[in-house]
């Protein structure tokens, strides 16, 4: 066998000459075991006639014998409401379309359930407290697969908070799941989420294309989660995103979580499935496609055990860690990561207030992070990088390492003394603290920070300072370079203790107990 088949496609193509042959002989679909072709239940696959009804019936045949694999041989399947269940696959060939149906007054998707938790829809959004009202919606399933390299198109789905009569908004949603497989399939136009899963255990989401029109996949409460190998799409919202919501009306975390091998962009949506990727499009809210990988901003149950590695970013927003709900984020290890095109700060960690949540829920905590071997291009210069508790919630124990970034620059001087007002009460984004001060590194309320082997510089004329330290307790500078002009300052302190500088700045080392305020 060649090295290249892979034994799942090799089975399927095995099923499906079989089952060719049994049509002849038998005309009873539950003959054929564990294989069912949509076509047999009456699926046209002709683009016009509404074939979920038809779907939904092979599912439930597969169900009388056990379980099965539904097959969509190549077509366009024009579908509402796909009612996937235990111990079922789907399987989209090779040209195969199954297209969200645009809704009308007398049939539609799903409606959204009631939401169990009464009031809780103040904590978390519309979207994250329904999950029926989708192409495929599913909920307290296990051992459940959506295959192949066909394609999800959610063209009649919204991307709105709430859709309209009979309307869907979600391509695939997932709820109090258990062993979920999302592997080789493309979705083009996923509507609010192309992928959302909540409360899910033992999820693999591997090769999956999306080019989407805002988010691209939600991962919220989830435990042991494998995300490899995908590239998302989404430039009016974010491309990966980690979540811990209070939708399933408990604080659960998302944690141990791998995401590997995958690209995030927010070139004009189309144009990453099309190969043009045009940089064209009316950007998403304040100036520039989002597209990023995420952990935030709902964060009641919070973050744990989290690995990310070898991801390209490509003209989008930057990395981002938030915690605001009252949740840890803790223990998380983030390597080998490019970026070019970075339209705002390339990495954004946050320890806010907003409280989104039950009452009476402290202030959560984000510790032990390691961010290590970063490149980055072309990034916008109004933030910098930004690394930022809150008064008396510092942010703790984290670890920059062989990070290298190419600031576009442009900044001014007069922005030198500008306070940053805190805003710990409001929806944590980069945008909002307005044109930093500096244009590298700005931390503020955090304990315990080790910057190794970091160099920053710019592309165009950059009159700010590199380095802003602000409430900080412990920190490490080991060979730290950064570009600036004649009579500009590497390195502002306000309120410091225990620094600690080694060959950094062209100082070979240099120890300072305190500093209210400090230019060096």
């Amino acid at each position: 066998m060649p090295k290249f088949l892979n034994i799942n496609y090799l089975f399927i193509l095995l099923l499906s000459v079989f089952n060719a042959g049994a049509a002849t002989t038998n005309s009873n679909p539950l003959a054929r075991n564990t294989f069912f072709s949509v076509k047999e239940f009456g699926a046209k696959g002709d683009g016009k006639a509404i074939d979920s009804y038809s779907i939904n019936k092979a599912i439930d045949a597969a169900i009388a014998n056990g379980g099965g694999t539904i097959y969509f041989p190549a077509g366009n399947y024009l579908s509402y409401s796909i009612r996937l269940k235990s111990n079922i696959s789907l399987y989209i060939d090779q040209g195969a379309t199954i297209i969200a149906a645009e809704p009308t007054d007398k049939e539609g998707y799903d409606a959204p359930e009631p939401n169990l938790w009464g009031d809780s829809l103040k904590y978390q959004d519309y979207g994250h407290s329904h999950w029926h009202n989708s192409l495929i919606g599913v909920e307290h399933i296990e051992n459940i697969s959506i295959l192949g390299p066909g394609l999800i198109w959610g063209k009649g789905l919204t991307r709105s908070t709430k859709s309209a009569k009979n309307g869907g908004n979600k391509s695939i949603s997932l709820r109090w799941c258990h062993n979920v497989i999302i592997r080789d399939v493309s979705i083009l136009h996923g509507g609010w989420f192309g992928i959302l899963a909540t409360g899910v255990d033992n999820l693999t989401i591997d090769n999956v294309k999306m080019d989407t029109n805002r988010d691209g996949m939600d991962i919220d409460c989830c435990v042991n989660v494998r995300i490899s190998n995908c590239s998302i799409n989404s430039p009016f919202d974010d491309g990966i995103c980690l979540k811990s919501s209070y939708g399933l009306g408990i604080p659960r975390a998302t944690e141990n979580v791998t995401i590997t091998n995958c690209q995030v962009s927010g070139y004009d949506e189309g144009t990453f499935l099309d190969g043009t990727y045009k940089r064209n499009e009316v950007k998403a809210y304040h100036n520039g496609p989002t597209g990023r990988i995420k952990m935030g901003t709902e964060s009641n149950g919070g973050f744990k055990n989290v690995t990310i590695s070898n991801c390209v970013f490509d003209y989008c927003r930057g990395l981002a860690l938030e915690t605001v709900d009252g949740a840890l984020l803790e223990d998380v290890t983030i390597t080998n990561i490019t970026m070019r095109d970075i339209v705002n700060a390339p990495i954004f960690i946050r320890l806010g207030a907003r409280m989104r949540g039950p009452e009476n829920t402290p202030v959560g905590e984000l510790r032990r992070v390691i961010i290590s071997n970063i490149m980055v291009h072309n990034a916008d210069s109004a933030h910098g990088c930004i690394v930022s508790g809150i008064p008396g919630h510092p942010i703790r124990d984290i670890k920059f390492d062989n990070i290298r970034i190419y600031y576009k620059g442009g900044g001014n001087k007069e922005l030198d003394n500008r306070e940053v007002p805190e805003f710990e009460k409001d929806y944590p984004e980069p945008y909002r603290f307005g044109t930093m001060p500096e244009y590298g590194f700005f931390i503020r309320h955090v304990e315990d920070i080790e910057l190794n082997n970091i160099e920053v510089s710019y592309i165009n004329k950059e009159a700010r300072t590199p380095f802003i330290l602000d409430d900080v307790k412990g920190a490490t500078l080991r060979f730290v370079k950064a570009q600036k002009e004649a009579n500009t300052p590497y390195l502002r302190l306000k309120n410091t203790d225990n620094l600690f500088l080694f060959h950094s700045f062209g100082i070979d080392t240099k120890k300072i107990d305190h500093s209210d305020k400090d230019h060096l």
